[in-house]
């Protein structure tokens, strides 16, 4: 066999028992170039095992010895020699062809592969200079990976090139699909390993070719590697008929171009073949939609690559095969300090890679080995499309008060918030025509956003029908019934480069907590690379929330997305509540235009009572937390503190003080509405946070302290457990009771309702419980009235409907919230 000829474990075929076998295709490439990839795909695997394996010895200039050896072998080989292969196969279609690709590898936890090839191609040096393109940075390259202080094992941020880590698998396609997106020279490779290939979000990604616009899109290429094997077991597609599988890709809506064997001469040729006509179909097909008009969607090329797991590696360990099965998904060789005989094998095997014909005596690439690669921003591993913050631009936003609701006083009129979202969001699509999208599951209209159609249509690129609305094969809205191909599809869209908002249910958003987990990571990272610059923020819009599921009821009630988000680093997210329509308007517009974070901002859909002019909406929002005067009697010394956060607790809060105001005009409320969540936490936790002499002004040292919250309310506790006041607390929220019932019925389920604020009141302010005692009793009535009134009647009680805030509660009322508390401008919304 042609190929390395290192130890005999290594001359012979690797055996693979569960592929079946086909002939290679006809080679379009001479043996003079086959020599050539097969050099930098030796160099790539050296490199890797190098990384798995040595402390030191880098060019093997003496016989291995333990010290040589990392004391922790830590690492992924079995899929990392087939992301080389394409790679190097890749580098040669963009050299010849000049393409502008991207390389995302789906098996993540082959990192060392990512890493050899940015060290081959330049780039590595170039981003992190002490790792050097000569011997002591090789020396440096391998003993950092996995290696305390040094880089993680997988394709992280800390990779040049990278803009999927891969530590958590089923993303990649929907990650590939959103970086392609009105990148319309960019392919996007994307390696999908065959453990991946059963998650389900990367079922549900296949998908996403009928979201390609030709003529506005760039293309991906999925490459589905076949290897065989997981950590312990066999993959599902490489245990079933080869027919089956190609059936089912086809199904998918793929042209399959399959590349088999383990005859690294032979595969070479396949492969070069294959990805000349993959490209040449992305091509055509491109060419017909840009310039012949054509309309109907056809199949995109993908290749499926079978090749052994853990190929070129040791064949067999101790007797018991390892290249082509499940053995060689981790580290092969586990004792190579400590086994004389383990350490022999490795050395043979990089040995076997002929390191003396990649590397000169200095450690420098062999001339002409770097000639292979691609130049400048043509490197898969320095292209600023997997970078983009190199290439984001600022949304050009309307200023939001263009689209505020004028409020006259308090209360004193009604919008649905999502829907005056809409109109603003009109003006966003409209000028920002190819560097913002709006993804949701089939949700747009159903959070009542659905304005945002006057400039755009909804994506998709199969059949449409006469009976269809709103539907083309290009616009700015994209819905799949899938909340993790949109989270996916948002990520590679703002990874490289662009802006967007992803809208969906409160409850169902908690599908993409892991997603979201591994982007608020990235974002941590990459907060540290001063070569990546910052890139927009990832937005959630979360309405159809907890408090108002007339219709669907408790499967559709759950806030606690919050309580997981706040789990990460404060420096990465921010949650928001705005209570009426003018506040969303406000920070949608702030959360549009930062960078770096996840901003998490719950809004509700239906009709609700405007309570803040647009000024006023802006100094609340920039100040985050903040007194509302004309909701307020204390002068200054309250006898008690009502709190809210979000807008159904700021509505039973205000409804409570008017109760309060008419029944107990002595008694000394001070109102607080809070916005942004993480203004509660300690300052010194969270750059929000407040200063305990703030925190103190706003809520006191000593008075009670009754807080409506949107969510469980224990976040609340947990947020402001260091506080003077805190033992005073005592927070009103979510409870997990619900079913399908009016709003008022939700509220009371979970004892967060006007009456039941009220009665807290009494029980906690000193001296009230009995002066207060006819009143408390009138609550509980009333509680079991309104309760009585809805299994009757289906809708709630008369004066509940009807409520609204008056002048008799409100004597001040018009006046903007008081600046005493906290002073801030909008600067501050940060």
């Amino acid at each position: 066999m042609r190929g390395w000829p290192g130890p005999p474990s290594h001359r012979r075929r690797a055996r693979m028992p569960v592929f079946s076998r086909k002939p290679a295709e006809t080679a379009t490439i001479d043996d003079r170039e086959v020599e050539a990839l097969d050099r930098w795909f030796r160099a790539a695997n050296y490199l890797a095992v190098g990384q798995i394996y040595l402390l030191d010895n880098p060019l093997l200039e003496r016989p291995l010895v333990a010290a040589d050896i990392k004391p922790r072998l830590l690492g992924h080989w079995g899929t990392t020699p087939g992301l080389n292969l394409l790679w190097t196969h890749l580098n040669r279609l963009i050299r010849q062809r000049d393409v502008n690709a991207i390389f995302l590898a789906g098996p993540g936890h082959g990192g060392p592969a990512a890493v050899a090839n940015a060290w081959l191609e330049g780039t590595y040096s170039e981003v992190y200079p002490h790792v050097g393109s000569d011997r002591d940075g090789m020396r440096a390259l391998f003993r950092q990976f996995s290696f305390p202080g040094g880089i993680p094992s997988h394709v992280a941020p800390e990779t040049p090139g990278s803009i999927h880590e891969g530590g958590e698998l089923g993303y990649v396609l929907s990650h590939a699909y959103g970086a392609a997106m009105d990148n319309p020279d960019l392919v996007v490779a994307a390696v999908v390993g065959d453990g991946e290939f059963e998650t389900g979000p990367l079922a549900a990604s296949w998908h996403a070719n009928k979201f390609v616009d030709p003529v506005r899109d760039g293309a991906v290429l999925p490459i589905l590697h076949l290897n065989g094997y997981k950590i312990a077991n066999p993959t599902v597609p490489a245990r079933i008929p080869r027919e089956e599988l190609e059936s089912l890709l086809r199904g998918y809506g793929h042209e399959v171009i399959t590349v088999e064997g383990d005859d690294p001469y032979d595969v070479h040729r396949q492969l070069a073949t294959a990805l000349d006509r993959a490209h040449d179909r992305i091509r055509e097909i491109q060419r017909g939609a840009r310039e012949d008009g054509q309309t109907e969607r056809r199949p995109w090329p993908m290749v499926l690559l079978v090749t052994p797991k853990g190929w070129t590696g040791p064949a067999t360990v101790d007797g018991v095969q390892v290249e082509g099965t499940w053995r060689a998904h981790q580290v092969p060789l586990a004792e190579t300090r400590e086994n004389d005989e383990h350490r022999a094998i490795l050395e043979q095997w990089l040995r076997s890679y002929r390191p003396e014909e990649l590397f000169e005596p200095t450690g420098v690439p062999a001339a002409g080995l770097r000639d292979l690669a691609p130049h400048g921003v043509r490197r898969m591993s320095a292209n600023p499309h997997a970078n983009g913050g190199l290439l984001r631009t600022p949304l050009r936003l309307p200023d939001f008060r263009t689209h505020a609701v004028e409020v006259t006083e308090p209360g004193g009129s009604i919008h649905e918030p999502t829907r005056v979202l809409g109109r603003y969001l009109v003006d966003v699509v409209r000028d920002n025509d190819s560097t913002f999208r709006i993804f949701g599951p089939d949700e747009t209209a159903s959070n009542r956003l659905d304005a945002v159609y006057e400039v755009t249509d909804k994506v998709f690129a199969g059949e449409i029908r006469p009976t269809d609305e709103h539907l083309a094969h290009s616009g700015r809205v994209m819905e799949i019934l899938s909340e993790h191909t949109c989270q996916g599809w948002l990520e590679g869209y703002l990874l490289t480069g662009r802006h967007g908002l992803f809208s969906c249910y409160e409850a169902f958003i908690h599908l993409v907590d892991s997603m979201f987990n591994q982007h608020a990571k990235w974002l941590k990272t990459t907060r540290d690379l001063a070569w990546r610059p910052r890139i927009s923020s990832l937005n959630y819009l979360l309405s159809s929330h907890v408090w108002r599921q007339d219709h669907n009821g408790f499967s559709h009630q759950d806030p606690g997305f919050i309580d997981h988000v706040v789990n990460k680093k404060a420096e990465v997210v921010r949650v928001y509540l705005p209570p009426d329509t003018n506040t969303l308007l406000s920070t949608m517009q702030h959360c549009l235009s930062s960078q770096q974070y996840v901003n998490v901002v719950v809004a509700g859909k239906q009709p609700s009572f405007d309570w803040l002019d647009a000024e006023s909406a802006d100094l609340h929002c920039a100040r985050g937390v903040g007194i509302w005067d004309w909701a307020s009697n204390d002068d200054g010394d309250p006898d008690v503190v009502i709190g809210c956060a979000g807008d159904v607790p700021t509505l039973e809060a205000l409804a409570a003080v008017s109760i309060l105001r008419e029944h107990l005009p002595d008694l000394r409320i001070r109102f607080v509405n809070v916005v942004d969540l993480m203004r509660l936490q300690d300052e010194k936790e969270h750059p929000h946070g407040l200063s305990d002499r703030d925190f103190d002004t706003l809520f006191t040292i000593d008075k009670p302290v009754i807080f409506a919250y949107h969510g469980y309310p224990w976040l609340i506790h947990r947020l402001t457990y260091r506080r003077t006041n805190h033992h005073n607390l005592h927070v009103r929220g979510y409870k997990e009771e619900g079913t399908t019932t009016t709003p008022f019925d939700m509220v009371m389920m979970n004892e967060i309702d006007r009456y039941h604020l009220v009665m807290d009141v009494i029980d906690r302010v000193p001296g009230l419980g009995s002066r207060a005692a006819l009143l408390r009793q009138q609550m509980g009535d009333t509680r079991r009235r309104a309760r009585q009134w809805t299994r009757e009647h289906g809708d709630d009680l008369p004066e509940v409907r009807e409520w609204s805030w008056s002048e008799l509660s409100a004597p001040r009322h018009g006046r903007s919230p008081s600046t005493t508390a906290a002073p801030a401008t909008s600067a501050d919304f940060v």
